[in-house]
């Protein structure tokens, strides 16, 4: 059997040596395009950023080290340009001699990945304008730096980057720990389009902090250099007139819009496509020809939790793929369901991670759903070093099934991330949640762990233990009705600190502590909005309140949360307690 592979980063270099594995006497050969194979293409930016300082680090393998361990013969810097599939052959263009031939195949993998995308815009071929996609890439950007900085000794060395996702947010900080100051331009009104808009406001804010400028809604028109600078030109995407027009001026352009699928030689063939023009592919990976597969960021596949057709370009699922097409061409019958997104990225000293559904993609896939904000702690409060977590848990209504889950913090993030994506994966509920049991120690959890504590507040409000309510749904209530008062169940020391005004009735204020002796100074004809920092006393004073007959909601995330949300910057999360008081 006669194995050809085209592409050799991720999914391609995977399949290859578990095919090996399965076939020691099959003739497999990668064709790749560029100069290397088998790279990190996620660590691209720590080396720019020099936390990667070897760049022989950025490959995992090299055409010697795969022939020698594998007996897989790997050409570089060679482009398939052509499937002839009533032939199975393929034309391939050696881009290093010019010399083009053409290869046999009797099973063809495709692995092209993806290309960033590049908008038709004036001035974009700029030579100060880069993508960041392949080691090239880096090297190129590294060097453009190095060259550029050199000549900046009278003033900062400065970068744009246009697209706020993981590619321009990784870029962007190992941009700042280099000393250039960095401008990012997003077109939607938030960055990382798997995060909720909510939930961003915490990103923002961190980016900000580290000196980053963000312009959000900005829609970018165009580029012009002028003296050894680039003019980035946007404009307020919401308005239509044209009139907000804007310049940036920097010393170079990152472009890190977002990737289509490399379908060039799909298409040529007659390959059946999918959405945004990936790849169609079966359960097995196959396409619409029988003897070829297609695998990566090239592909169509499916959104476990939602079940519709989706285009998740991440090297884990690509790696996933590369293996199950492997087994599949040597008949073991694996077959691949899809994939959630789950994703983590470091943000400075934050941790950024999502799995499942947000808000927008539960809306599209019409689930009926709600989510509950906590703000848990690493591990045990009474341990130096915890740090808080801000945690959103999407869930359906009334199966309490976990639709999605998205977590900004510090340490602890990453591994709750994975319960959750273990947890929907396997269609869990909050009420399993609750009994999920997590390994324990107070240097690295607590005995309720944040993830049990998001199915408890769930199993809450499902069983009807506490109503909650939402703080742009509750800030809109109290300015609007006068029959709504919102009641701030903190303390006296952080009541003073910074509390709710502006609204049409008074913000009451009743330590939690002291609200059994004090309800008689509480309006039992008006609805109660209940908060406190993190929504945990404010729970317990709902729970007191309810029982001596008063109407109450419990607002979700805790006045932290709002701050971060509406005052836009950092709420005071650090070393805080689980009463909210300073531990």
């Amino acid at each position: 059997m006669k194995v050809v592979i085209v592409g050799g980063v991720a999914g391609g270099a995977t399949a290859a040596a578990r095919l090996r594995r399965l076939d020691e006497h099959a003739e497999i050969i990668i064709i790749e395009r560029t100069h290397f194979v088998s790279y990190a293409n996620c660590g691209l930016p720590y080396y720019i950023g020099g936390t990667i300082t070897d760049r022989s680090k950025l490959t995992l393998q090299t055409p010697e080290s795969f022939h020698n361990r594998f007996n897989i013969e790997v050409r570089i810097d060679q482009e398939v340009t052509k499937i002839d599939r009533a032939a199975k052959q393929v034309a391939i263009h050696n881009l290093a001699t010019g010399e083009t031939y053409t290869e046999t195949y009797d099973k063809l993998i495709l692995s092209p990945g993806a290309h960033p995308v590049i908008p038709d815009l004036p001035g974009i071929h700029s030579s100060r304008i880069h993508t960041l996609r392949t080691v090239e890439d880096t090297f190129a950007i590294a060097d453009f730096i190095e060259h550029e900085q050199t000549g900046h000794q009278d003033k900062p060395f400065r970068a744009t980057i246009v697209g706020g996702g993981f590619i321009g947010l990784e870029m962007a900080e190992n941009l700042v720990e280099r000393g250039i100051e960095v401008t990012i331009l997003q077109r939607p009104n938030h960055l990382m389009h798997s995060l909720d808009n909510d939930i961003a406001s915490l990103l923002h804010n961190r980016m900000r902090e580290a000196g980053i400028a963000l312009k959000l809604n900005a829609d970018v028109i165009g580029f012009s250099e002028n003296n050894r600078e680039i003019y980035t030109t946007f404009k307020d995407k919401e308005d239509k007139t044209g009139a907000s027009q804007q310049h940036i001026a920097s010393d170079m352009v990152v472009l890190a819009i977002g990737v289509a699928p490399e379908n060039k030689l799909a298409v040529e063939a007659g390959l059946e496509l999918g959405i945004k023009g990936a790849l169609k592919v079966d359960e097995h990976l196959l396409t619409s020809d029988k003897d070829i597969y297609a695998i990566g960021d090239a592909i169509e596949t499916t959104q476990i939790v939602s079940g519709k057709p989706a285009h998740i370009a991440l090297a884990g699922p690509a790696n996933k793929q590369g293996r199950i097409v492997a087994d599949h061409i040597c008949g073991i019958p694996r077959t691949f369901t899809g994939s959630m997104g789950s994703s983590v990225m470091k943000a400075f000293d934050l941790t950024v991670a999502t799995t499942g559904l947000n808000t927008k993609s539960a809306e599209a896939a019409g689930y009926t759903f709600d989510s509950v904000i906590i703000t848990p702690a690493s591990h045990a409060t009474y341990y130096p070093g915890a740090r808080t977590m801000t945690m959103k848990v999407l869930f359906e209504r009334p199966s309490s099934k976990i639709l999605g889950a998205q977590i900004i913090g510090g340490e602890g993030v990453d591994k709750r991330i994975d319960v959750f994506a273990v947890a929907i994966k396997a269609g869990m509920t909050a009420f399993d949640l609750t009994e999920i049991d997590l390994a324990y120690a107070p240097p690295y959890a607590s005995a309720k762990d944040p993830v049990n504590m998001a199915g408890y507040v769930i199993e809450n409000i499902l069983e009807g233990t506490v109503n909650q309510i939402h703080w742009d749904e509750a800030l809109i209530q109290a300015r609007k009705n006068p029959q709504t008062i919102i009641l701030d169940t903190r303390t006296q020391t952080e009541y003073e600190r910074g509390h709710l005004d502006g609204l049409n009735n008074p913000v009451l204020h009743v330590p939690v502590d002291e609200l059994r002796s004090r309800l008689k100074e509480l309006p039992r004809d008006k609805q109660l909005l209940v908060h406190c920092a993190t929504g945990i006393r404010s729970y317990i004073a709902c729970r007191i309140l309810s029982q001596h007959g008063f109407d109450c909601t419990n607002i979700s995330g805790g006045y932290n949360f709002y701050q971060a949300l509406k005052l836009d910057q950092n709420a005071d999360m650090e070393n805080v307690g689980d009463c909210g008081l300073k531990a």
